[in-house]
């Protein structure tokens, strides 16, 4: 934070009125990958601390975060509270819902994994049935597009310094057709788009079940109700056992019909559709770490791509529409290709 930022930030926060905050104790939380960054202050009149949203305005709107944040509290979902806001300034002051991301949970006690993902897949489904989706834009054909073209110029053209040939472009031009065709055939309701372990915090337990809090929700779109599925459960930070996958895929999958969500009758569609789902979400994704990384200059997310590309593998090595993005990888890849023949 520069030292102008600073002190503009401090200032606001002497000069809210319901507040008594120690400055001594301002320091960051957090960050992530955009502009944002997030500190956290002692208010000495409640005795709780708070946390600030710091997003300079020339790189970051809050509107949305404003927006996106009333729509799932009226739902019954739990995102902070906004204590009070400056929008010209960019600077917001939040409820504190602690350190403990679920990913923190998880890596502290693996039997903490049921549980927690239960709680995760509950809100997910009281999300989808319940916030409404006015004012949020679509996951459009051209957005779903658009995102996964990411995998062609920075992981394809940045990453691996490599171009595409006529017949790769080619088999890539039709796999993503496929894909968007699938997301777009999904009912569309409510997508965080961002509905994973480090967004995730786990703020108590009641009844002898985690409560969680809800994070960096502000590019909130109405799309396709496998997203935020596939986001949790094939999440880019953490990796599991594909049956504890399964299963609690299955589970959710009861848990919407039961709440009235348009889902798929078959259990084999439904799971088609998480798969199709997730290769969208992965090819971005590989794009986007390769993009931090390149443009932006955070290297930690390198770390997290060989588990990405793991599962864009294993989606694409289940269906015969997707063997020549592996193809595309194994070339990348040096890797020898393996022919075998299916009788």
């Amino acid at each position: 934070m520069s030292a102008l930022r600073q002190e503009l930030l401090e200032k606001w926060l002497e000069n809210l009125p319901a507040h008594e905050f120690d400055l001594q104790t301002l320091a960051p939380a957090s960050s992530d990958a955009s502009f944002r960054r997030y500190f956290r202050v002692l208010d000495r009149r409640s005795g709780h601390t708070r946390v600030v949203m710091d997003a300079p305005p020339d790189k970051e709107d809050v509107r949305p975060f404003l927006m996106v944040g009333k729509l799932l509290r009226d739902g019954g979902v739990r995102a902070p509270q906004v204590l009070a806001e400056q929008v010209e300034q960019g600077f917001l002051l939040l409820e504190d819902f602690g350190n403990t991301t679920m990913l923190a949970a998880l890596r502290t006690a693996d039997a903490a994994a049921d549980p927690l993902y239960r709680a995760a897949l509950q809100d997910l489904v009281t999300m989808q049935a319940n916030v409404r989706v006015d004012g949020l834009p679509a996951y459009s054909a051209e957005k779903l597009q658009t995102e996964m073209d990411l995998f062609d110029t920075w992981y394809v053209g940045k990453h691996f310094q490599s171009e595409l040939t006529d017949q790769e472009k080619n088999w890539l031009i039709t796999i993503k057709r496929t894909l968007v065709d699938s997301a777009l055939s999904e009912a569309q309701v409510f997508v965080h788009r961002d509905y994973h372990s480090r967004n995730l915090m786990v703020t108590g337990v009641e009844g002898g079940k985690p409560q969680l809090g809800m994070l960096d929700f502000q590019d909130a779109v109405q799309g396709p109700l496998s997203y935020d599925l596939v986001s949790i459960l094939r999440d880019a930070y953490v990796e599991w056992p594909e049956d504890m996958t399964v299963d609690w895929a299955i589970r959710y999958w009861e848990q919407a019909k039961k709440a009235g969500l348009s889902i798929p009758h078959d259990a084999s569609e439904f799971y088609r559709q998480f798969d199709f789902m997730g290769l969208q979400r992965h090819l971005k994704i590989l794009g986007i770490f390769a993009r931090l990384y390149h443009r932006d200059g955070k290297s930690q997310y390198l770390n997290d791509l060989p588990l990405v590309l793991a599962y864009v593998r294993s989606v694409a090595s289940r269906y015969i529409a997707f063997k020549p993005l592996l193809l595309v990888l194994d070339r990348l890849e040096n890797k020898a290709v393996k022919v075998g023949y299916t009788f």
